[in-house]
């Protein structure tokens, strides 16, 4: 069984220039999950391998969760477009 990544960051789009793709859970700047408003995106890591862009002071994360927070911030309306109630 894969094991899910125990933390999830979010960062200003402004930040993605520095963004180690090798480090986290995503592959590139079209793998990453974008605000609607495209001035955030969320990316994961294994808690036991925060990426040096974090631990150096490179990145500064808006928010750090744990992966039910993602989860939550993700359904959200900032982040998904919400179907009209029928």
């Amino acid at each position: 069984m894969a094991h899910t990544p125990d933390t999830y960051a979010i960062i200003s789009t402004n930040d993605l220039p520095n963004i180690d793709f090798l480090q986290i859970g995503e592959t590139s700047a079209e793998t990453i999950r974008y605000n609607l408003a495209g001035t955030q995106f969320g990316i994961k890591w294994f808690h036991d391998q925060t990426p040096t862009f974090i631990t150096d002071g490179t990145v500064v994360p808006l928010q750090t969760l744990n992966h039910s927070q993602a989860i939550a911030l993700m359904r959200s309306a900032e982040w998904q477009e919400q179907q009209p109630a029928r």
